[in-house]
């Protein structure tokens, strides 16, 4: 598969009740209204001279791809939550109350994929830094060993937060349209046709998720605090924030990484902390849902052929 088709999948995003694919000219989300009639939202990339050249240059693509990432996804997200909203009965007042319910349950989970990426990182980061210093900031003077406790509290908290959320019902199908859209990509990269039934044939995991950039981070994180020394509680802290950005770029790298080598048989294990945590994060879609991811990835390709045309 050429780099050119790797690209044009790799922006699959669930959305509520519908998925988003990014292409190489544009982003289309397909929805499925109440009626079973499957609605479009098509945005055309529009990128300036200076963001493709950041998104050249290792260990900033990263951080530009996220950035850029999270102002589309949020575009497509309210779509999607406003197509149920409309749909919703009772008065006006009530439809709003609704579509602020549903936003509010959905904002505090999206950091699972991009959307709120840069602010699930930044609390993800200080939290568990504090419990480990509250915990275990006096039991041994080893930094090192603290770096790989505080590692280890990010990874039971993470854990913990995504298995809670996926017992709700909506979330529960976010992680199926999350599973549909990764089935998809899987299905299309075989050179298939992508059906309902050849599509359900493919697992749920993928290389290239954001959730397996979240584990990515984490690991790169307790390896690139380790070369860093801090005095004091406060120092440690402001050391996260400010490597943040470092963290980030260098697991986006390793992510690219270990994409590129998930065919050869001992080094693609380097992947596999990513798809165990998308366990949690996918979920088996049913056929309904497999048909609307399908319907948003052609679209996408639809579109890119007329604008490239």
């Amino acid at each position: 598969m050429s780099e050119k088709q790797q690209n044009a999948v790799y922006g699959g995003q669930a959305v509520i009740e519908g998925v988003m694919f990014a292409g190489q000219k544009v982003h289309v989300t397909a929805v499925r209204r109440k009626d079973n009639t499957i609605h479009f939202l098509e945005v055309p990339k529009k990128e300036f001279g200076w963001v493709q050249t950041l998104k050249k240059i290792p260990f900033i693509r990263g951080i530009v791809g996220i950035i850029e990432a999270s102002a589309k996804g949020s575009q497509h997200l309210n779509f999607s939550a406003e197509m149920f909203a409309e749909e919703d009965s009772g008065t006006k007042e009530e439809k709003k109350e609704t579509f602020a319910s549903k936003m509010t349950m959905i904002l505090g989970v999206a950091f699972i994929g991009i959307l709120s990426f840069l602010f699930g990182k930044f609390v993800f980061t200080l939290v568990p830094t504090a419990i480990e210093q509250l915990l275990f900031g006096k039991m041994f003077e080893n930094q090192i060993g603290h770096n790989l406790i505080e590692g280890l509290i990010k990874i039971i908290l993470l854990i913990a937060y995504i298995y809670f959320i996926s017992l709700t019902p909506m979330i529960k199908r976010l992680f199926q349209y999350h599973g549909a859209e990764h089935k998809v990509i899987s299905a299309y990269e075989a050179g298939v046709e992508l059906t309902v039934r050849n599509v359900q044939k493919f697992s749920t995991l993928h290389y290239r998720c954001g959730s397996s950039f979240i584990v990515f981070t984490v690991i790169v994180g307790v390896v690139i605090y380790s070369f860093f020394q801090y005095d004091s509680f406060v120092e440690r802290i402001i050391q996260r924030i400010v490597l943040i950005p470092v963290v980030i770029g260098v697991s986006y790298e390793l992510l690219r990484f270990t994409n590129s080598l998930r065919d050869v048989p001992v080094l693609r294990y380097l992947g596999y902390p990513g798809l165990w945590l998308q366990l949690l994060t996918t979920k088996e879609p049913d056929d309904s849902q497999v048909e609307v991811s399908i319907a948003s990835f052609n679209r996408m390709r639809e579109l890119d052929k007329q604008m490239q045309g």
